[in-house]
């Protein structure tokens, strides 16, 4: 569990790490890299986004407040 946990915060660094360099016009690859790693925060803030709102949606009646 321990190698898996950390093979992901690698991942994650990684991806950052290209994104950065992207933006000030690395190779190729790292621009696909980046562009691989946008595009999944944006897949992870839309589901983050589309169960925030279901939850709102299916109050209790009291107005959210």
């Amino acid at each position: 569990m321990t190698v898996l946990l950390l093979l992901l915060l690698a991942a994650a660094v990684g991806g950052a790490v290209c994104v950065v360099w992207a933006e000030r016009g690395g190779p190729r690859w790292v621009r696909i890299v980046a562009s691989v790693t946008l595009g999944i925060g944006r897949a992870v803030r839309g589901a983050d986004k589309s169960r925030r709102r279901g939850v709102k949606g299916s109050g209790n009646g009291d107005g959210g407040e």
